[in-house]
This record gives structure tokens, C-alpha cells and sequence, in this order.
């Protein structure tokens, strides 16, 4: 008999995700909900390269994307979210659970959008931080970010978060009419308590100075709970 992997003990499928708020300091994760794309449409203007990389977009109008909205609201995989910053209850963007497999113990985060005025914030950061609590506390074993290979600010987030990444699928799809390599990063649940504690740092209102800027940056601090770095990003 081969090498076997080891026993998982007492191993039971994870909770499947509710559709639910999730409450943060910053960030406010809503099911994502037709009420929502009036103030959303207008928070990604200025932001056509957002769709570059999405299988859908741009929306040419608020009808368009209404509809867009109501279609995904009603999804349960993905299951969408609607970030609102709870400094200015306004949305900054979108993200999802998908690819939710609970018999295995993992999932994945995707479909995520955000307004420029969103990227690298607080509340962004923050609601990733919410999912990977939630996912890890629901039981799941793996949380995963894919995106499109040639997608560099993707991956470069996707490390500041603290996932490890772990290769290239070739021609793993076509989108809007052309290849697609995608890249694979997770966390798995035994980088949690370095990474979980790692968040909460950055997060902490001493990590930033009167202006608002950081102190220390959440990429310094997830970096020592990564196990793989991709040599093409430094």
C-alpha cells in the first residue's frame, strides 16, 4: 500500500455559510440585496478597469446593473455580500463565498470588486478578516483566493492577506473570449492562529497615527505565517 495522508480526527463537514449580516469595527458585510446597486453603480464609477478581470461588466447604466444585482442577491453559490464602511454606511464594494463545499472543508472568496475609495482600506481589510474568522470558526479546513494569473494587483492582495500561494493552473478557463491561467492562493485552518492574531494588529486603532496612515503594514505582519511566496512577486 502507498503513503496515505493522516487521519483527520473526529472530522464532520463544515457549516454551510447563512445568509446573514456580519458585523465588524469597520466594515459591515450585508447579503448583497437589489437596495444596494444605486449606491454601488455610483461608488464604481471611474473604475472601468474593476471588470477586466470579471467574467461580467462593465454595466452600461443603473437599469443593467440593478438587474445584475437582483440576479446575484439571489444566489446561494456564490453567495454575495455588500461591504458598507460603518464610518460613512455607504457601500464600497462587493465579495462573495463561492465554491462552498462543506463535505470537504473548503471554500473560496470571490467575485470581489471594490471601490477605488474601498481598496486598501480599513473596512475592506477588515471584512476579509470577517470571512476568515467565520469560515475557520464554521468548521472548514481550507479558505481559497484564485484569480486571473496576469491579475498582479490580485495576487499582490491576496499575499497582504495572507494567503500562501500555491501555483498556476494553465488554460484553466476562457473569459470573455480569452485565456485564462489562474493563479491559486489559500490559508489553510493551522495558519490561522498566526494569521488571525496578525489581522487584529493591523486592525487596532494604535497601528495608525493622527492622519490615518499605518504604522505597520498588514503585509509585514501576515508575512511570517506564509508558507509559499511566489519568487515573480519579491
Amino acid at each position: 500500500m502507498g503513503e496515505l495522508g493522516w487521519i483527520v480526527e473526529g472530522w464532520k463537514p463544515a457549516r454551510a455559510p447563512e445568509r446573514r449580516v456580519i458585523e465588524g469595527d469597520y466594515a459591515r458585510l450585508e447579503p448583497l440585496d437589489r437596495r444596494h446597486a444605486a449606491d454601488l453603480h455610483m461608488a464604481l464609477q471611474g473604475a472601468e478597469a474593476t471588470w477586466d478581470y470579471l467574467p461580467y461588466g462593465p454595466f452600461f447604466g443603473i437599469g443593467e446593473y440593478s438587474r445584475f444585482i437582483e440576479r446575484q442577491s439571489a444566489s446561494r453559490d456564490p453567495l454575495f455580500f455588500a461591504l458598507i464602511d460603518r464610518a460613512t454606511r455607504l457601500p464600497g464594494g462587493v465579495m462573495s463565498l463561492m465554491r462552498i463545499t462543506p463535505e470537504s472543508g473548503t471554500i473560496e472568496v470571490g467575485h470581489v470588486c471594490l471601490a477605488p475609495r474601498a481598496r486598501r482600506s480599513r473596512a475592506a481589510t477588515e471584512a476579509i478578516f470577517l470571512l476568515a474568522a467565520n469560515v475557520f470558526a464554521w468548521g472548514y479546513r481550507r479558505f481559497e483566493w484564485k484569480c486571473d494569473a496576469l491579475n498582479l494587483p490580485s495576487r499582490r492582495a491576496a499575499e497582504r492577506f495572507g494567503f500562501s500561494y500555491e501555483g498556476v493552473f494553465r488554460r484553466a478557463t476562457v473569459v470573455k473570449g480569452r485565456n485564462r491561467d489562474t493563479a491559486w492562493f489559500a490559508m489553510v485552518d493551522g495558519d490561522w492562529p498566526c494569521l488571525g492574531p496578525a489581522y487584529a494588529e493591523w486592525l487596532d486603532p494604535a497601528n495608525f497615527d493622527g492622519q490615518g496612515r499605518q504604522v505597520r503594514a498588514l503585509s509585514e505582519l501576515t508575512a511570517p505565517c506564509l508558507v509559499a511566496r511566489d519568487p515573480g512577486l519579491g
